[in-house]
């Protein structure tokens, strides 16, 4: 497989990123939002790469 366009661990530091600038609060949507998704994607990397491998085509996605 050719090298992925961006890696997994890029957009899980972005979104915890997001989450720790937020107050913890399980009631806020946003933080709750953020909290899972970012859960989620952590339990299922494997395919998260792989749904960013076959989506994300060069050039659209941040630059390191």
């Amino acid at each position: 497989m050719p090298d992925s366009p961006i890696k997994v661990e890029k957009v899980l530091a972005e979104l915890n990123r997001l989450r720790t600038d937020l107050d913890k609060d399980p009631t806020d949507p946003e933080w709750f939002a953020l909290h899972h998704v970012f859960c989620f994607v952590s339990y299922k990397i494997g395919d998260f790469q792989a749904y960013l491998d076959e989506t994300v085509k060069p050039g659209e996605h941040p630059e390191d």
